[in-house]
């Protein structure tokens, strides 16, 4: 019955054409399908992953998370009624649609159009990104993750963890008070920022290669004010990534090398080094909170905090050279057992 991963998003806009060059020559996704009233666009052997429509309004209207079977639907739509939320059957149409065999429909408690489904459609033809990328990290992953943003973290949290089942991977509370949750070995799939408006900070995708994102961010560099944050390394997933506005004027971050972790045996702590360990510079936050977080960054680098990058096999070479830090680290392992 659990929730797997997040498997599609929804967006609404008042302008099909910029998202489609901002998904299609900048993000890498695949264009599907293109009407007067929507776009689909693909990321990997789905047959989509997102899907915008011309509506009046800008950002996510809903957000799609997977179960295993139809067991797992029925059952997940059960759990949701015994615990006195309003669950609509999704119609064939609207499956159809979403490119799913069957799907539920409801909300969470500060408004956030949620869908659970199964049997997502792959498509037999390979993944063509729109501009030269190596590809997208998904697969059991999920398409990657939603931070959404709660005028008050504390009125949205239980409904995620209680009864959608999403477990705590940790938490901080400076220069922003954050909260991170799993629902697969991805460090998180969900979060929440706690800003005083209900609403959406950002979505990620996660890329193969590093110098995908290093080329994103070459051609970002030449409309500067298209970025968010700037290219910096996070404390608690390791991803190295930068944000960039969208369309709808939210943002989409772009990384690679995110870590996973173990659901079984991972225990949710709290970060007290701040949110990123060098970078990622947030032009979104008032200048108290822009200067407290680039204070925590200075701890970081003063205490020598280095986190191994996160590789997949056949996206790196080992060098020859000797790491003194990293054989030390391996040697400290060692004798704390």
């Amino acid at each position: 019955m659990r929730l797997q991963a997040l498997g599609y998003v929804g967006i609404k806009t008042k302008s099909l054409d910029d998202w489609e060059t901002y998904c299609t020559r900048f993000l890498g996704m695949q264009l599907v399908d293109k009407t007067q009233s929507a776009l689909t666009l693909r990321m990997d052997d789905r047959k989509q992953r997102m899907v915008i429509n011309h509506a009046d309004g800008e950002g996510p209207a809903f957000y799609g998370w997977e179960v295993e079977d139809a067991l797992a639907l029925e059952d997940f739509a059960t759990h949701l009624e015994r615990n006195k939320i309003n669950v609509a059957h999704g119609s064939r149409a609207l499956a159809g649609e979403r490119r799913v065999k069957d799907l539920i429909v409801f909300s969470d408690p500060i408004g956030n159009r949620l869908e659970v489904f199964h049997g997502a459609e792959t498509a037999s033809d390979p993944f063509a990104p729109g501009r030269a990328i190596s590809g997208f990290r998904t697969g059991p992953l999920g398409m990657g993750h939603a931070v959404l943003t709660a005028e008050r973290v504390d009125d949205v949290i239980p409904f995620y963890t209680e009864v959608l089942g999403f477990r705590l991977s940790d938490y901080f509370d400076k220069p922003f008070k954050a909260y991170f949750f799993h629902a697969n070995p991805r460090h998180h799939s969900i979060a929440f920022i706690e800003t005083g408006k209900n609403g959406i900070h950002h979505l990620m995708m996660e890329l193969c290669y590093l110098d995908d994102v290093g080329q994103a961010y070459d051609i970002v560099l030449r409309k500067p004010e298209m970025i968010g944050t700037t290219l910096g390394r996070h404390v608690n997933d390791q991803m190295t990534s930068f944000y960039s506005w969208s369309p709808s004027k939210f943002l989409v971050e772009y990384g690679w090398g995110g870590r996973t972790i173990d659901p079984d045996t991972w225990t949710p702590h709290e970060r007290t080094e701040g949110p990123s360990l060098w970078g990622h510079d947030r032009s979104w936050l008032s200048p108290e909170a822009l200067e407290q977080s680039r204070e925590l960054r200075m701890s970081v680098a003063a205490s020598g905090g280095r986190a191994p990058l996160n590789v997949m096999d056949g996206n790196y070479l080992r060098a020859r050279d000797v790491c003194p830090w990293w054989d030390a680290t391996i040697e400290a392992a060692r004798k704390t057992g």
